[in-house]
């Protein structure tokens, strides 16, 4: 049996709210829009985005007609069957042991466990459990942000969004992970977070039965599969799966970095990116080698690093058989036999294969030599000149023909210059 409801009949905003705060039933959106954000970073990731859906036009369609208790629900069990003067009575559910003080509150809870979901969106189909989730729904569709902040100027379809938006202004960060100590702004971040202690990875591909600890890393995972990908872009062609996606990557144009580290004021395209350089800072390496017990700071350099145990190298040259542990690896390699030189000094034209390569180059207009020699402080343009020279005070002897070839590399290819003094 589906609600049929009435317009006159819905609560205001602040009602609404208040119901599912006292009610603890705040479950139909499990992952709330700046939660969703950065997931979909994540995904690049990463995650989850909604499409763009149809307006309805009635969309006020809220509150049973019908009395609750009329409903085919589970009655709920009286704790106080009469209440001393002064205090509410108690609902308690009888399969999680969860006490409601409402029993509307109770009757909401009851549908967790039954999964029934009778509040259902004209526009889309989508089902809830709430009128409260229905009813900001709708503004999905209508384009509805009533709720505005107050400093930024944000605008949100919750009041409940709104709160938490705040958190990023105040840096309030109430919700703690009680194994490793780490804060977070919103409970449902802390949720997820926790499966990297537990490995828990509840949302299954049903295509190759990868597992994810998020729901739109999973929606991200199966756009895999079918190849979709709809947001291009116009500048250079490339498509992705998501919007969010596509305006990450459109800074790589423009230049944009907004993300800065406030140590050392480093500046990032990638919010991401930015999370990974604070652990040069911390010194962080959450990702741990189970076999040699090293430890990453990014999950893919892990990922990388295991197949160092295994062999494996997946990424096969087909112009001369040659494997790699990594894609990227194998992406440079190919400019061997293209000739791609993608990386061109802004200072007198020349190109490289790799941008290490410029990077090096760029030392011999700037006088840079960042390896220096503990024994004798003498500073080089390259690790592998520091090494050669290390050789000079140690009597260890290297081979000439290959220090003679790295040299002529040097001075022919990276520092010409250097030949003119």
């Amino acid at each position: 049996l589906q609600h049929v409801c009435k317009k006159e009949e819905v609560l205001d905003d602040q009602q609404l709210w208040n119901q599912e705060r006292n009610s603890s039933l705040d479950q139909e959106d499990p992952e709330p829009p700046q939660i969703k954000e950065e997931q979909e970073e994540l995904c690049n990731s990463q995650e989850g985005e909604q499409l763009g859906l149809k307006q309805e036009t009635d969309p006020f369609m809220l509150t049973p007609t019908y009395e609750e208790r009329d409903h085919s629900e589970a009655e709920p069990t009286k704790t106080q069957s009469k209440p001393p003067t002064g205090k509410k009575s108690s609902y308690s559910c009888k399969t999680c042991g969860k006490s409601f003080t409402q029993r509307h509150a109770f009757v909401g809870h009851m549908r967790i466990h039954s999964g029934e979901k009778p509040y259902v969106c004209h526009t889309c189909g989508k089902i809830f459990k709430q009128s409260s989730s229905l009813y900001y729904h709708l503004r999905t569709h209508t384009g509805e942000k009533p709720h505005s902040c107050k400093i930024c100027g944000k605008r949100f379809h919750q009041p409940n969004n709104l709160v938490v938006h705040m958190r990023t202004h105040t840096g309030e960060k109430p919700y703690s992970c009680k194994t490793c100590g780490k804060s977070f702004s919103q409970s449902n971040s802390l949720v997820v977070h926790m499966r990297t202690h537990t490995g828990e990875n509840p949302y299954v591909c049903k295509i190759c039965g990868k597992g994810f600890k998020q729901s739109p890393a999973l929606n991200c995972h199966l756009k895999t599969h079918t190849g979709e990908k709809p947001h291009s872009c116009q500048t250079c062609g490339k498509s992705f799966i998501y919007s969010t996606s596509l305006s990450a990557h459109m800074r790589i144009h423009t230049g944009e970095k907004p993300f800065s580290c406030k140590t050392c004021g480093k500046s990032f395209t990638h919010r991401i990116a930015l999370g990974v350089h604070m652990r040069n800072h911390t010194g962080e390496n959450p990702f741990v080698c189970k076999i040699c017990g090293r430890g990453f700071k990014q999950s893919t350099a892990l990922k990388y690093h295991l197949r160092t145990h295994t062999g494996e190298k997946q990424f096969c040259c087909e112009a001369c058989g040659k494997s790699f542990t990594q894609r990227s690896n194998l992406v440079a390699h190919m400019r061997i036999h293209t000739g791609e030189k993608p990386y061109s000094c802004e200072t007198c034209g020349k190109s490289f294969t790799y941008n290490s390569y410029l990077s090096a180059h760029m030392r011999s207009h700037t006088g840079e030599k960042p390896y220096v020699c503990n024994t004798c402080g003498k500073g080089f343009w390259r690790s592998s000149q520091l090494k050669v020279h290390l050789g000079t005070h140690t009597g260890e002897n290297f081979s000439m023909k290959s220090d003679l070839s790295a040299k002529l590399y040097l001075f022919i290819f990276i520092f010409p210059s250097v030949l003119l003094l």
